[in-house]
């Protein structure tokens, strides 16, 4: 890569942290969950549980691959302020959260306070290297992505858990799939948008296997990547 790109990259990383400050400073559950602007808290933690039923519960046979639950330890990215994080830590033994944002990760710690199973870490938008040599049984992300207008930093958070995930084990998250959307290095909420052909190339050179998919061309885009 060269330095310029470095640059440039390093310049949005930095940027990507100050604007998601910024929004959790304003109105962090809005910014995570934006169908509504006023959520009440037992509302907001609520949705997060809907979600896991929804995204989770549902198929945890490509999940736990035969665990038992309370012996997995899932990994979620970007956990923003832990709407997500507590409710995961209701069904899985061990439930790290990460995400770029200062304020976001000092709500989510507030989030989790009473799930002694559920951690929160603060990363440089890019790698995982805070996470120390943690490895992982299953890894999840939502609503990420797609904020995310870098090819080179998604792939790069894609590589980044794969070396955490046991072998076999499946990262499931969404990617903006509208190829007609336009956007910029720059942009913090609008992502680069990925076609089939691009998800299935992305995980060939992360080391997964894109096994399932559902809703190309749409934006909220579902991968089932699985580990080599």
């Amino acid at each position: 890569m060269r330095q310029v790109e470095i640059v440039e990259i390093e310049e949005y990383l930095r940027k990507m942290r100050d604007d998601w400050d910024e929004r959790a400073r304003q109105n962090a559950r809005h910014f995570i969950a934006d169908g509504r602007a006023d959520w009440a808290e037992a509302d907001f933690y609520a949705s997060g549980d809907q979600t896991v039923a929804q995204d989770i519960l549902t198929d945890m046979t490509n999940i736990c691959q035969g665990l038992d639950p309370q012996r997995v330890r899932v990994l979620e990215l970007g956990c923003g302020a832990g709407r997500v994080t507590r409710a995961l830590a209701k069904v899985f033994g061990e439930v790290h959260g990460v995400d770029v944002s200062h304020e976001m990760v000092r709500r989510a710690g507030s989030a989790v306070a009473g799930f002694p199973n559920a951690f929160i870490h603060r990363t440089d938008g890019a790698t995982l290297t805070e996470l120390g040599d943690l490895t992982f049984d299953f890894a999840y992300s939502c609503c990420v992505f797609h904020h995310i207008s870098s090819y080179e930093i998604i792939q790069s958070l894609v590589r980044e858990v794969g070396r955490r995930l046991r072998p076999e084990a499946l990262f499931k998250f969404e990617v903006q799939g509208c190829t007609s959307l336009q956007t910029s290095l720059g942009e913090t909420w609008l992502g680069v948008p990925f076609s089939l052909e691009q998800a299935e190339q992305m995980a060939q050179e992360c080391g997964f296997e894109l096994r399932y998919h559902r809703g190309a061309g749409q934006e909220r885009f579902w991968l089932w990547y699985f580990k080599r």
